[in-house]
Formats: C-alpha cells, sequence, structure tokens
C-alpha cells in the first residue's frame, strides 16, 4: 500500500441497525477498487471484515474493522462496526476516531432502533453523515418509504442525491442528480436518464441545488440571481451544508450486485472531510491547560488508543489514530495516562486481520502495533517532553449481569487477569466482586454480548467459565434500639476464657458503622475495646438475618465483667460477636435492596405492554412522554426485578425497546419478599451444614 498524506485520507464508520448491509457494502468497495479478486459473502463467512471465528459462527460482526480502500489517489479508512445493539461499545469507539459517518438502511425495513442509536451518537460526535439505503434489489424494496421512516428520526434535512434506477428485481443502477447522467450497474456504463425518471429526476435536481446553494453566501447570490449552479459549484456547496450539519445527503445501492458503489465513492472523497479540514482536537496539556490539536505531521504527537484486541498467535494488537504528530516504526512513545513508555515495534495499516506494515502513519491516519505492555483503550500515546490526554467518549452503563464461576480449579486462578484483559478490550463489559454475596459478577449489555466474552476466554485465553444467576447484593440493617448481653465462658482444664459484654445498637443514618465506649468505672478495661469490635465487624460481614452485609448501625458498648486472670482478647472477641447477633435480632432487622432509576425508550405502540409489565416489576413510574413516535419511560425498580430485563424488553417490543439504568439508592424490602429471602438463605444454609 502506498503511503497518504493527512489531505488523502478520509475516515468513515459505517453504522447501522444489524443486518442493514455495512459488511457487504465495504466488501463490495474493496472489490471494485481491486484490494480483492472476489466478493465475498457473509453467508459464506468469506468478507475481509468478519474474519473472527466467532463472527463467522454467528453470521453476524461483533467487532469493528478497519477497511481502507484506495479510491482516486484518497485512502478511505472504513470502520465496520457491528449492528446489533449488544455491542454499541464498538460503535461509540469507532465513531470517536471517525471523521464521518454512512448510517446504511435496509430498503425494506427502513429506520430500526439501531438507525437511530447510531444517529443519536453521529448527533454526540457532531458527524457530517450520508444515508445510504441499500440492498434495493429486494423484493419490497422502496426508497420513498425508507426516506420517509429516516426523516421522521430527525429535524435535518435529508436531500437525495441519487435516484434509484428501478426498484426490486428491476433495479438496475442510480440516476445522478449532480452528474444528471444514469449509471448502470456497477457505474462504468453511464447513459442518459430514461424518459420515465426525467421529470423526477428534474424536481429533485432543483431541491438538491438549492440546498447546495445555502452553502456559501456567493452561491446563493448565483443561484437567486440565474436560478442555476454549474456542477463543480453544486458539489463546493454540497461539501459545504454537509459538514456544518444542515443536510444530509441520500444514495441508494446493492452492495450485493456491486450497484451504486462508485458514485457512493465519489461522493465519500468529495463531501466528506480528510482530517486535515476537522476542528481543531481539544486536548488536556501537561498542567492541566487546554490545547487545540491540528492534523499536522509536525504537530506535538498525540495518538488516541480506540480499541485493543488479544490474540493467541500475534499477542496484544492495540490501533491507535493519530491526531497530530506522526508514528514511525521502532520508536519510543509516552503513554500519560499510565506514566509509562511504550516501544514501538513495527507500526502496520489494519484491513481486516490482515496488517501492512508501513514504516510511517501520518496524522489523521488509523494505525496498529503489536504487544504494547500497558497501554489499553482510552489512553493516549504522545511525547514525554509534550505530554497529551485526548478526551475519553462515555460509555452507557451496563444492563446485564451474570455471576462467573471457574469450570476447573486450574481455571479459577486465572479468572481475574482474563476478565481483566476482556473488560481492557471492551469500554461497555466490566467485572467486580460483590463482597455481599462472594460472587464474581460479569456485566455487559446484553446476553449475547456476554456470551461472546465467555467464548473469547475460552478460545482466547483458554480459560473455562461457567455463568449462573447473579445474587442480589442486599444489605441488612436495624429499625430500632435494643440491647443484649452474652457472657463467654470457657473454664475446662488449663487456661480459660471470660468474658461479658453488654451492648446498644441503634439506627445510624449517614454512616455504615460507628462504635462508642460507654463503660464507666473500670468494669471492663478499655484495652478490650478493639477485640470487641472486631468481633462485632466480623458478625457485620456476614450479616444475620439472611447473610448480607449489615450497613447503618451504631453500636454501644455499656458494661461488662472481666476475670483477673482468664479475661483474654479472644474471649471479649466472642463475647462482643455474640452479644450484637442478640441485640441486632431484637432491633426489629430488615433487608435493604439496591433501587435503579430506568429510562426505558419504546415504539409508541408498546407503551402498553411495557408499562403492563413493569407493574409486575414492583416499579414506580416517575414519567412517560411521546416525541416522533418513541415513548420515554423513567421508573425507578428494584435491581431484583431487572436482572433479565435486556431480553424481556426485546420480545415485548420486537427488539426496537432500548433502556438504561443507573443505581439510584437502597430501600426497604417488603416484608413478604423479605421472608420469601430469609427462608431461601436458611435452606441454602442447611444444605451447606448437609454437605
Amino acid at each position: 500500500m502506498k503511503e497518504y498524506t493527512t489531505e488523502s485520507i478520509r475516515n468513515i464508520a459505517l453504522a447501522s441497525h444489524s443486518s442493514a448491509g455495512k459488511t457487504m457494502l465495504a466488501e463490495a468497495m474493496l472489490h471494485l477498487t481491486g484490494a480483492t479478486t472476489r466478493l465475498g459473502r457473509v453467508e459464506d463467512g468469506t468478507t475481509i471484515s468478519d474474519f473472527d471465528e466467532e463472527e463467522i459462527r454467528r453470521g453476524i460482526s461483533l467487532y469493528t474493522s478497519v477497511l481502507p480502500v484506495e479510491y482516486r489517489d484518497v485512502k478511505i479508512n472504513l470502520l465496520d462496526t457491528p449492528g446489533y445493539t449488544d455491542f454499541i461499545g464498538e460503535v461509540i469507539s469507532a465513531l470517536r476516531v471517525a471523521d464521518g459517518a454512512i448510517i446504511v438502511v435496509d430498503s425494506v425495513a427502513g429506520a430500526e432502533v439501531g438507525t437511530e442509536i447510531a444517529w443519536n451518537y453521529c448527533n454526540t460526535f457532531q458527524l457530517p453523515r450520508f444515508v445510504v439505503i441499500n440492498k434495493m434489489d429486494r423484493d419490497n424494496a422502496n426508497f420513498q418509504k425508507a426516506l420517509a421512516s429516516i426523516q421522521n428520526l430527525t429535524e435535518t434535512r435529508l436531500i437525495p442525491v441519487q435516484l434509484p434506477w428501478g426498484e426490486k428485481a428491476s433495479f438496475q443502477g442510480v440516476i445522478d442528480l449532480i452528474t444528471m447522467k444514469a449509471y448502470k450497474g456497477d457505474g462504468k456504463t453511464i447513459v442518459d436518464i430514461p424518459a420515465e425518471y426525467r421529470s423526477a429526476a428534474e424536481e429533485a435536481r432543483f431541491a438538491l441545488v438549492e440546498a447546495a446553494a445555502e452553502g456559501e453566501d456567493e452561491l446563493l447570490e448565483k443561484y437567486l440571481e440565474s436560478g442555476e449552479l454549474s456542477n463543480e459549484e453544486v458539489v463546493r456547496g454540497l461539501k459545504a451544508v454537509i459538514r456544518q450539519g444542515s443536510f444530509v445527503p441520500v444514495f441508494a445501492t446493492s452492495a450485493t450486485t456491486e450497484t451504486g458503489i462508485f458514485r457512493l465513492l465519489d461522493a465519500i472523497v468529495d463531501f466528506f472531510p480528510s482530517p486535515a479540514e476537522i476542528a481543531p482536537v481539544k486536548a488536556i496539556g501537561k498542567n492541566g491547560e487546554e490545547e487545540l490539536l491540528t492534523a499536522s505531521d509536525s504537530g506535538p504527537l498525540a495518538a488516541y488508543v480506540w480499541k485493543t484486541t488479544a490474540d493467541p498467535f500475534v499477542g496484544k494488537q492495540t490501533f491507535f489514530r493519530v491526531y497530530s504528530g506522526m508514528v514511525t516504526s521502532d520508536s519510543r512513545v509516552w503513554n500519560q495516562n499510565k506514566g509509562v513508555e511504550e516501544r514501538f515495534g513495527t507500526v502496520s495499516i489494519p484491513r481486516g486481520k490482515e496488517n501492512i506494515p508501513v514504516k510511517v502513519i501520518h496524522s489523521g491516519d488509523i494505525g496498529v502495533v503489536p504487544k504494547l505492555s500497558e497501554t489499553v483503550t482510552g489512553n493516549t500515546l504522545g511525547d514525554k517532553a509534550h505530554p497529551l490526554t485526548l478526551p475519553v467518549p462515555e460509555y452507557p452503563n451496563a444492563l446485564y449481569r451474570v455471576a462467573i464461576f471457574p469450570k476447573t480449579q486450574a481455571d479459577s486462578t486465572k479468572i481475574s487477569p482474563t476478565l481483566t484483559r476482556l473488560c481492557e478490550e471492551d469500554m461497555t463489559l466490566s467485572w467486580y466482586n460483590e463482597p455481599a454475596t462472594l460472587q464474581t459478577i460479569l456485566q455487559g449489555m446484553g446476553d449475547q454480548h456476554i456470551d461472546v466474552a465467555i467464548r473469547r476466554a475460552e478460545t482466547k485465553f483458554q480459560v473455562n467459565l461457567l455463568i449462573g444467576e447473579p445474587k442480589v447484593p442486599y444489605q441488612e440493617t436495624i429499625t430500632r434500639k435494643a440491647t443484649a448481653m452474652y457472657r463467654h465462658k470457657k473454664q475446662t482444664g488449663g487456661a480459660g476464657q471470660f468474658g461479658e459484654v453488654h451492648l446498644r445498637v441503634e439506627p445510624l443514618a449517614d454512616k455504615d458503622f460507628d462504635f462508642t465506649w460507654e463503660v464507666f468505672g473500670g468494669a471492663i478495661s478499655q484495652t478490650y475495646a478493639a477485640s470487641i469490635q472486631k468481633g462485632i465487624q466480623n458478625v457485620m460481614k456476614e450479616g444475620v438475618l439472611a447473610g448480607y452485609p449489615i450497613r447503618g448501625v451504631l453500636v454501644a458498648v455499656y458494661d461488662g465483667k472481666e476475670h483477673p486472670v482468664d479475661s483474654k482478647p479472644v474471649a471479649f472477641e466472642i463475647a462482643g460477636r455474640e452479644a450484637f447477633k442478640l441485640a441486632f435480632k431484637d432491633a426489629g432487622p430488615v433487608l435493604y435492596e439496591p433501587i435503579m432509576n430506568v429510562q426505558i425508550i419504546v415504539p409508541e405502540e408498546n407503551m402498553g405492554d411495557v408499562l403492563g409489565d413493569l407493574n409486575t416489576r414492583r416499579a414506580r413510574v416517575q414519567g412517560m412522554n411521546t416525541e416522533k413516535g418513541r415513548s420515554v419511560i423513567t421508573a425507578t425498580v428494584p435491581l431484583a426485578e431487572m436482572l433479565r430485563y435486556t431480553t424481556q424488553l426485546r420480545s415485548l417490543t420486537g427488539g426496537r425497546g432500548i433502556f438504561n439504568m443507573e443505581l439510584a439508592g437502597y430501600e426497604m424490602v417488603p416484608p413478604h419478599i423479605q421472608a420469601e429471602i430469609v427462608a431461601q438463605r436458611q435452606k441454602e444454609l442447611a444444605e451447606k451444614r448437609e454437605e
């Protein structure tokens, strides 16, 4: 591959709902530009983009692939992202380093939930975008209907740059409204617009020229005077309005028949900005001051790591985009986030699973380097003398949790490092040890997401993991004051043990635990206070009511007795522990459960079903509103009722509903549910004792 400088690069993300045809669109571009000798197919597992064995097995993209397409002396870095909502983290990472996006839409299905999610994230990153209505050769394909469905998502005007030449089985090419010519098949045969399409084309051309005229004052003046613009002026004007985000151009294609692809490639080169033309990027300098970076090889080095992968054969691969400066092979770079120096070996240009070694990666380009030891996704690489940090995008909260268990004893030692490595690769995956339930919890965006992570642990790291239902991290506390005493006495031959503790417990609102010493007159020595506290805190970890941690308790030791010979720290530890248990049981013990703030976005027609389902989940609906055919419900719901909600919402809404949730706080468990939890816990403990 030849060397491309900043002005000759376009970084473009392909984003959409699952199965709109992003991967095949990229495949067609690679094939038509001569990068591949034959057109791969998703069904056969032969595409350049979906090379991972798990992607081939499932027939969907799971990871973002970088696919450089060389056309008209420009390198177009296509970032083919997954469409399935579980893998939204990959989409966010790709959009973070793209300078434009192509929203691919199925001509039959029109705008779907994934289309809307991709569109909204493009808004977040303020990316200029195209809409490509793909699969125009399908039965029931309808260009105008698909176009109207996308227009419903946005206030921004959509403006066709092409019209389809026929639809369904008779789709044979595109009518280009800039050149006012018809391009047959792959676009190599150019003819006059057929008579039956001429009036529609002229009407659409009029709207296109009008939109282009808004790009510059000079063009607007000329248009108002003469009513027409030259083709060069239309391209110039469109370039401006597309980059401003005031219009979104619309194209028609069929990736599988390679129809409409060349004119789309022309539009990518003509309309999308190169890294040199985007607004300066904000970075944080050494002393926290903001610096503006433009894509220039002579600038200070700033490369953002947007993706990392682990591979058993080639080791860790780190994908980065250079925002300023340039990267060369066999160089040293500074990781400002980790405060370490990394050594770059051979830098390469990625194309699917292949890496093409190069000497230098210019500003604005995307590259990959193997075997960095410390660097993870979201880090910034630069120069130690001029350290910079680039901002990391916000990723959605995890929605789906599972408990992780090792399959064998050998696997148990590898769980922590394996989960850590998986989570370093994927910003929407996280894990933690839950002290309340003593479980290892892996959380992600949905069941498919978790399933892929578990399989990845197996194939890439040779660690076999089992998954189970996570327990809810309840907490135990008290509702009233209570007192108790306990005497620990052990005097059977040899040295004895003696300790007597009188204590009081009270609910505590603003702290987890407080311990006070109210013993006067030396009934027991204060040297035993630490032992008594240790005994109490050991009980607080394991719970009294149902085996969950205890929170919000004040303990006051006010009396006791000691023996001049037999009293020892261990005796008071036991006495403190048992006195606390007795007092706790007498203080109106209750369970508290985590409550989540939940926001659910569903099509209007599914609103009733979703609300009905929420009512069965002890939800308290806080608000509802509807905009553009989508209903937004906000509610607070106990976590216990939300453990498998991702799957349930998809089945209720045909995959079109989405939600997010975060912890709101803890509330008391209703008495009838508390009784069930306590009974279940007693049963588990009884079974353990029998074992």
